[in-house]
C-alpha cells in the first residue's frame, strides 16, 4: 500500500497525561468515508445532565431528612435540567451515545430512586411491607421503562412515549408530596387513608411506566421555528397559573397527563366500535 493511499492513515499516539482515570473514547463516527473514534465528551449537554443528577441526589438527602417540600422542588428542578440537555444536544449537534447512557443513569436516580424514597419517607414507611412494595414497584417500573426506552432509541416514533415517561411519573409523586406537605399532611399528622392513597398512586405510577399506553412526547415541538403571537400569550398565562398555586396546579397537571394515556386508548376503542 502506497503512502499516498488515503486509507493508510497514521493513528495518532495517545498522550498519557498521567491521570488516574481513562480518557473516554467517543462513538465511532464516519468522516470522509472512514470510521474514526474521537476522545472526550461534549461538555454542555453532559453538564446539564449532571445538574439533573445533582438535583435528584439533593432530593434524596432532603427527603430522608424530612424536608419534603425542598425534596419535591428539587425533583422538578431535575426535570428542568433533563428537558434541556437533550434539546441542547440536538440544537448544537452534540448528541452522542455517551450522553444517551449518562442521561438514562441520571434519570434513574432523579426520577426513579428519588421520588420513591421521598414518598416512602413522607408517607409509605408507616405502612410496613405494603409501603415497601409500593415504593419498589415504582423503582422497578422506572428501571424497566428506561431500559426499554434505551433499546428503542432511533427506532420508535418520537411523537409518542410508550408508557408513562419517568419524569412525568416523578412529577406525579413530587407534586403529591409537595401539595400534601403544604397542607400540613406530614409526619404524625398524616392520616392513614392519605398514606394508603399515596401507596396506591406510587404503585400505579410504576405500572403506568411499563404499560403500552401512548403519551404525547412533545419532542417534535421545534423551538427554532416562528409561531403565532398567541402561542407566547398562552405560555405566559400558563406560567402565571402555575405561580398562583404551584403544588396543586402541578399535581392536577401531572394527574391529567398520567390519565391521558388510558383515556386516549379508551377513546380510540370507542371510535372504532362506533365506526361501521
Amino acid at each position: 500500500m502506497s503512502d499516498n493511499d488515503p486509507n493508510n492513515r497514521e493513528v495518532p499516539a495517545r498522550v498519557d497525561l498521567g491521570l488516574p482515570v481513562d480518557e473516554h473514547e467517543e462513538d465511532e463516527l464516519t468522516e470522509a468515508g472512514q470510521k474514526v473514534r474521537r476522545r472526550g465528551i461534549f461538555l454542555l449537554p453532559n453538564l446539564l445532565t449532571t445538574g439533573a443528577l445533582f438535583s435528584g441526589f439533593y432530593a434524596i438527602v432532603h427527603g430522608m431528612s424530612g424536608q419534603f417540600e425542598s425534596a419535591a422542588i428539587a425533583i422538578f428542578i431535575a426535570m428542568f435540567f433533563d428537558g434541556l440537555d437533550g434539546r441542547v444536544a440536538r440544537l448544537t449537534g452534540t448528541e452522542s451515545a455517551f450522553g444517551v447512557q449518562y442521561d438514562s443513569l441520571s434519570d434513574m436516580v432523579s426520577f426513579g430512586v428519588a421520588p420513591a424514597l421521598v414518598c416512602f419517607s413522607w408517607a409509605l414507611s408507616g405502612l410496613g411491607k405494603f409501603g415497601w412494595a409500593a415504593a419498589f414497584i415504582y423503582v422497578a417500573g422506572a428501571a424497566l421503562r428506561l431500559a426499554r426506552f434505551n433499546t428503542q432509541v432511533g427506532t420508535a416514533d418520537n411523537s409518542y412515549f410508550r408508557g408513562l415517561a419517568s419524569p412525568a411519573a416523578a412529577a406525579l409523586l413530587a407534586s403529591l408530596v409537595w401539595s400534601a406537605t403544604d397542607l400540613g399532611f406530614t409526619g404524625e399528622n398524616l392520616p392513614g387513608l392519605v398514606a394508603f392513597a399515596a401507596a396506591l398512586l406510587t404503585a400505579s405510577a410504576g405500572l403506568l411506566m411499563v404499560s403500552n399506553f401512548r403519551y404525547l412526547s412533545f419532542k417534535k415541538f421545534d423551538l427554532r421555528r416562528r409561531v403565532p403571537f398567541v402561542i407566547i400569550l398562552v405560555l405566559v398565562l400558563l406560567i402565571g397559573l402555575v405561580t398562583v398555586d404551584p403544588p396543586r396546579v402541578l399535581l392536577f397537571s401531572a394527574i391529567a397527563y398520567a390519565l391521558s394515556g388510558p383515556g386516549q386508548l379508551s377513546w380510540d376503542r370507542l371510535i372504532r366500535r362506533d365506526t361501521p
